[in-house]
């Protein structure tokens, strides 16, 4: 049985569709392509398990569609297991529709966040033959695959169609069952990782690669989360043992990558952080390579962040999200705002870099409140707490509590899923939806202020250095850009 895990194209005047391994979906104008972990594990899975596997990623290829639709006619797979998210989904279910049309006899599933919430949704508009619902979809493609030629019973999550149009399901799936180090370490050349290695602004040393440690964030509360809600609900929390990340760790040092994002919600901590950077130091992996990943602020200790800086870590993203503390409160952070600036002294300290992500828009936020986000963030920036930042307007994802609460509300202006990808505000707020791209672009500008240009251009020690601020640099033009006024329907201005 042959298997295409595979991302048609998806083209679009907004750019370049962040559609892998990615919470907060967004149309990027300076190119960025990230190493999808979920896809990968399946591919790999399958591999191990004597299927003949496809990777076809058209987006990370540059393909056209009509080239894509050729590799599909040269290769002819029995299955191909897409991902979609609620701001594609309806290209997704024109894409669906066409495949179908052309190859009658592939069948073709559909994984993600958006159809894990409301399968029965995507079924009414496409000609879709299976949806795996949950984050799990690596051990369901298999179950799936199994079933289709071996005749095994399926597992729990999986959605089909019978012959006669009646949609029916497998029932709940147990992700406790599934132990993460039973899977493969994944085929990094089958998944053709190279395409994924240098254009991506997490990654200073390239070429660069992604893990994904845990599934998928222990506090699993935040209320605008969609991975937490629809793919990787309270309860499901599991990680790879330290032993098992050392062992990938090495392979890939093999390969010769030379920086380590892991994607992970929020990277285990604890007595596994201790475990994996003590192993890091003494195999000597430090001095091979560096690493980043996820963190929630008001979680490590500096003890913690002094041994990670001696492990090799060098990149830290936290999820900011706003500089108020009633906000932070709203969304279920659990966070407390005046310690952040002390936690980030002991990040610096250590020798990280620290990037902040931070949302404009909640719809119970002023005019002042946003400001104050903005002016939070300057000034974290001028202190040289901070090194980078992503800005997006908040978006309240089907299936999450933010979405829920809007709804009860009246807050939504729309549920066109088209107009969800973070270029403009799908809620009602206090302020206009031009105020709301200008706090956006006032974050970026933090990069273009007299103290932090001077800090970096003292910190240059190599060639690397310029090439990585540099890079940077275009990201940040890429960023602005994406939230001018009419980026929201695909027409530059």
């Amino acid at each position: 049985m042959k298997i295409a895990v595979a991302y048609p194209p998806m083209e679009s005047p907004k750019g370049t569709p962040l559609l892998s391994q990615n919470r907060q979906f967004q149309y990027f104008n300076a190119p960025t392509y990230v190493y999808p972990m979920v896809p990968a594990y399946t591919a790999s899975l399958l591999k191990a398990n004597g299927y003949d596997v496809l990777w076809l990623d058209g987006i990370a290829e540059q393909w056209t569609y009509a080239r894509f639709v050729a590799e599909v006619e040269r290769e002819q797979p029995d299955l191909m297991v897409m991902e979609t998210k609620t701001p594609v989904i309806k290209s997704s279910w024109n894409i669906v529709a066409d495949l179908k049309s052309r190859f009658p006899k592939m069948q073709l599933a559909l994984v993600g966040d958006h159809v894990s919430w409301n399968p029965q949704e995507t079924f009414e508009h496409c000609p879709v033959d299976y949806i795996l619902t949950g984050g799990d979809y690596d051990f369901l493609s298999l179950s799936l695959a199994n079933h289709l030629s071996r005749g095994a019973a399926l597992e729990g999550g999986i959605w089909w169609r019978e012959n006669d149009g009646a949609v029916r399901n497998s029932g709940a799936q147990d992700m406790k069952g599934h132990r993460l180090d039973d899977l493969p370490i994944i085929d990094r050349e089958l998944t053709k990782w190279k395409l994924y290695a240098y254009e991506n602004g997490n990654f200073k040393y390239t070429p660069g690669t992604y893990t994904y440690a845990g599934r998928d964030c222990w506090w699993g509360r935040c209320t605008f989360c969609v991975w937490e809600f629809n793919l990787y609900p309270q309860g499901s929390y599991r990680i790879h043992s330290a032993e098992r990340m050392l062992s990938e760790v090495e392979s890939l040092i093999n390969l010769g990558v030379r920086e380590i994002f892991d994607d992970t919600g929020t990277l285990p901590a604890g007595a596994w952080l201790k475990k994996f950077c003590q192993g890091m130091i003494d195999r000597g992996y430090n001095r091979q390579l560096r690493f980043g990943h996820n963190m929630r602020f008001n979680l490590l200790t500096k003890d913690q962040y002094d041994l990670m800086g001696k492990a090799g870590f060098r990149f830290i993203l936290y999820g900011l999200e706003s500089g108020n503390q009633k906000t932070l409160d709203r969304l279920d952070k659990g966070v407390v705002a005046v310690k952040i600036e002390e936690e980030l002294r002991w990040a610096k300290g250590a020798g990280l870099a620290p990037h902040l992500t931070v949302m404009i828009g909640y719809p119970w936020e002023t005019a002042e409140d946003s400001q104050r986000t903005v002016d939070f963030v300057h000034d974290l920036f001028a202190k040289g707490l901070v090194d980078t930042l992503q800005g997006t307007i908040v978006v309240p994802y089907p299936g999450t509590p933010l979405y829920y609460q809007c709804k009860e509300n009246g807050w939504l202006k729309t549920e066109d899923w088209d107009r969800y990808d973070m270029r403009e505000s799908v809620m009602r707020n206090p302020i206009t939806d031009e105020q709301i791209r200008g706090y956006v672009q006032q974050l970026y500008t933090a990069f273009v202020s007299p103290q932090f240009i001077a800090r970096k251009m003292l910190s240059i020690r190599s060639l690397e250095d310029v090439k990585f601020f540099t890079t940077a640099g275009v990201k940040v033009i890429g960023h602005l850009t994406d939230f001018k006024k009419k980026q929201a329907s695909g027409v530059d201005q």
